[in-house]
């Protein structure tokens, strides 16, 4: 087990290490930030000093080897924009962040896992026949598309809801919504799966057998070891959500870490887009390695070597 989670480990950071230099060559790629910082009219000097003092005109591997060095020390510089703090500017947001995350979670959960229990306790009626077209919409339909959808009915037609902004519950529900779908779709995928497998078991024949009736076999029996996969795949979907939050955030003007990377991109502040892309990064790999250690801990027919 120490030895599986060790390798799973090392593979975590290999790819954390692999997104870090990807975005920095990336955001180095899109064009030098200096000439958007200055004011109009500034002179070549004024420019040039400027570069010099953010460190911009030094050769791309020295800024390369100065990056690694100082996040190794937990360092990860300041904004070129706010000139505050990049860590301290992305904890302000996260907790935002945090709350549509949990929400979209909420809701994926409440909502998916009934509907996959169902599809697999009334296989080949109506019922999942139905349920399956709304999982299928939820898994096929861009967050972006829902979510101006969601603005257009229960926003500006009917006026229920919020259509940007943050602070209240009211405002929580229509991103969240939006977020959630494609985690809902997963949770109600994986449970149907999960329920056929363990209906079609021995146990299950036997209980019957005894006179139990479907649900009761379902609620004592069938759910307790079919949640060992979703229970797994939950972590995995924490990242997902943290990931998708960047369109979600952006379309309903949620003041997130997702709506400060895309601002920060366009301002090209290099500093702030390394620190929420190695944030997610490092957060989403590490509920990938927490999935992984969990499901090996939780089912032992796991092979427990690296692959």
């Amino acid at each position: 087990m120490l030895r599986y989670a060790f390798w799973r480990l090392v593979q975590a950071a290999v790819a954390v290490f692999g997104v870090m230099t990807i975005v920095f060559v990336i955001m180095r790629l899109a064009g030098d930030p200096t000439l958007l910082l200055v004011p109009e009219g500034a002179t070549r000097e004024h420019i040039e000093a400027l570069r010099h003092e953010l460190g911009f005109d030094r050769p791309i591997l020295v800024q390369y080897a100065a990056y690694l060095a100082d996040v190794l020390r937990l360092d990860f510089g300041n904004s070129v924009v706010q000139r505050q703090p990049a860590m301290a500017i992305l904890m302000s947001r996260l907790p935002y962040t945090l709350e549509l995350a949990l929400g979209a979670l909420a809701f994926a959960l409440l909502l998916g896992l009934p509907a996959g229990v169902a599809m697999a306790v009334w296989r080949g009626t109506a019922v999942e026949r139905l349920l399956a077209a709304v999982v299928l919409t939820g898994q096929s339909m861009p967050t972006f598309l829902s979510g101006i959808l969601l603005i257009l009915v229960f926003g500006v037609i009917l006026g229920w809801l919020p259509t940007s902004g943050s602070g209240t519950w009211s405002a929580l529900i229509l991103p969240a919504f939006a977020l959630g779908a494609l985690s809902m779709a997963t949770f109600a995928r994986m449970a149907r799966i999960a329920v056929v497998d363990e209906l079609s078991q021995d146990y299950v024949r036997a209980a019957r057998a005894r006179g139990l009736s479907q649900g009761a076999v379902v609620v004592r029996h069938v759910l307790r070891n079919a949640a060992v996969p979703v229970v797994t795949i939950a972590a995995l979907e924490i990242g997902n959500l943290l990931a998708g939050a960047v369109i979600v955030e952006t379309v309903f003007a949620w003041p997130g870490i997702g709506q400060l990377a895309i601002q920060s991109i366009q301002s090209r502040d290099f500093v702030v887009v390394q620190v929420v892309v190695l944030f997610v990064s490092a957060v989403y790999v590490g509920m990938s390695l927490l999935a992984d250690v969990a499901y090996a801990w939780l089912d032992p027919r796991i092979r427990l070597t690296p692959a």
